[in-house]
């Protein structure tokens, strides 16, 4: 019961001239924001002409979340008037909060900020701040707040109106509510340059690479390292001349580490999931991967496939969706980038229609232009090079996110609790140089 307080609702850091200001309220979250239903406009109303209204998708959310750090900033879509008219629409306003209702992107917590005033289909929902809410604290609330996951239910992940609206959410007075927006504004703007830097690393690695190797159809490089300058060109070669298969197979449940191979990486599935799940319990029959082995993921829905090695110094298990080789008389390094930089090639090699897929043996039929195993070398080397910065610039970003993370746990209260926690007097305050 409500009478029956559970703690203060207080945070464990609090700016200063806020100490005395008493504590934070807990509202349903339909007291704090409209809920903003969206519309399931047919398929021969949406297309891309000019002049119509933006409609956005819940692919487009979660492209927004990969691509822009969940600022939605344009629609794929686009919806007549007369479609607005027909059905009564109304778009989200500039400023909401917009997420999948329903699937994956749900469960994945998947949500996006509208950028600009927009419709959104029907298997999305909106959050917009009512009066006295700053639009800005209440991006943040819910980034601290709301699990989605915690709130779903039925087979497939599913949230309605009717439990949103209950959920509980805290909120202080208008002018600490700036505060704490202008503090996480003040991190979000340094996260946004390092995310710029490590951009521009990554975009002078693709420019490098278009340059050590040779353009399609051609065997010569534009750029090139002294040493191998009169070496010749370079020679075409099929690429089952260099590759062998692993065919083990794991024999007992658990029996190595699982392995997920993803466009950033080959990685440990647990931290892929953020501990959240594993995609696949039973993982008898699953491929092993020896340490220095290369794999990929064999389907792809857009003819793109990324090749990684197993550099974790573990031997692990990966689904059978993922063949298992090795590089025979190569460089790993200089073969993942080689297919990288060949990517279009490769995928043209790719059977299916709505999901490709590239096996194998159709892999061992392609056939790319190869230099010496010393210019190899020296390439991979460059390159690796490069990969370290960019490894270092992504663990530089990612310690400023989870400081980020680390200071909304202490400048937001928890809901629930006990009574007897730390109450109002001697809170600690927040560290000016962290705000």
């Amino acid at each position: 019961m409500r009478e029956q307080r559970k703690r203060a609702l207080l945070p464990k850091l609090r700016f200063p001239e806020f100490r005395e200001a008493g504590e934070w309220e807990s509202k349903p979250l339909a007291q704090v924001c409209n809920i903003l239903q969206g519309y399931g406009f047919p398929e021969v109303l949406q297309g891309k002409s000019e002049g119509k209204y933006p409609f956005c998708k819940v692919s487009d959310i979660s492209r927004a979340v990969a691509e822009n750090g969940g600022l939605l900033v344009e629609a794929t879509n686009y919806i007549g008037g007369d479609a607005l008219l027909k059905l009564r629409a109304k778009p989200i306003p500039k400023g909401a909060t917009v997420f999948a209702k329903i699937g994956e992107a749900l469960r994945l917590n998947r949500r996006a900020y509208v950028q600009t005033e927009c419709l959104i289909d029907n298997n999305a929902t909106g959050l917009k701040a009512i009066d006295g809410v700053a639009d800005d604290y209440f991006v943040y609330l819910l980034s601290q707040l709301i699990d989605l996951n915690k709130h779903c239910g039925g087979a497939v992940p599913s949230v309605n109106k009717s439990t949103l609206e209950e959920i509980e959410v805290v909120a202080p007075g208008p002018d600490e509510q700036k505060r704490i927006a202008d503090c996480f504004s003040s991190i979000d703007v340094l996260i946004t340059a390092e995310a710029q830097k490590l951009d521009t690393l990554k975009a002078y690695k693709k420019g490098l690479m278009q340059q050590l190797f040779p353009a399609e159809g051609e065997t010569l490089p534009t750029l090139r390292f002294p040493e191998f300058l009169d070496t010749g060109e370079w020679e075409e070669k099929l690429l089952g001349s260099f590759i062998e298969e692993f065919r083990e197979k794991s024999a007992v449940q658990d029996e190595f580490e699982v392995l997920t191979s993803a466009r950033c990486g080959l990685v440990r599935q647990r931290e892929y999931y953020d501990n959240d799940r594993i995609t696949e319990r039973d993982n008898i029959g699953f491929n092993i991967i020896p340490p220095n082995y290369l794999t990929y993921r064999s389907r792809s829905d857009d003819r793109r496939f990324y090749f990684n090695e197993n550099n974790l110094s573990i031997t692990g298990i990966i689904s059978t969706y993922y063949p298992v080789f090795r590089v025979l008389d190569g460089s790993n390094k200089f073969f993942v980038e080689l297919l990288a930089r060949y990517s279009t090639i490769v995928g043209k090699y790719s059977v299916g229609t709505s999901q490709t897929v590239l096996s194998l043996n159709e892999l061992r039929r392609i056939k790319l232009p190869l230099p010496k195993k010393t210019e190899q070398q020296k390439i991979a080397n460059c390159l690796t090079s490069i990969d370290e910065l960019i490894t270092a610039q992504t663990q530089k970003l990612a310690a400023l996110k989870a400081h980020k993370k680390g200071l909304m746990q202490q400048l937001f209260p928890s809901v629930g609790g006990v009574d007897g926690e730390a109450g109002r007097g001697g809170r600690p305050v927040v560290d000016e140089a962290q705000g």
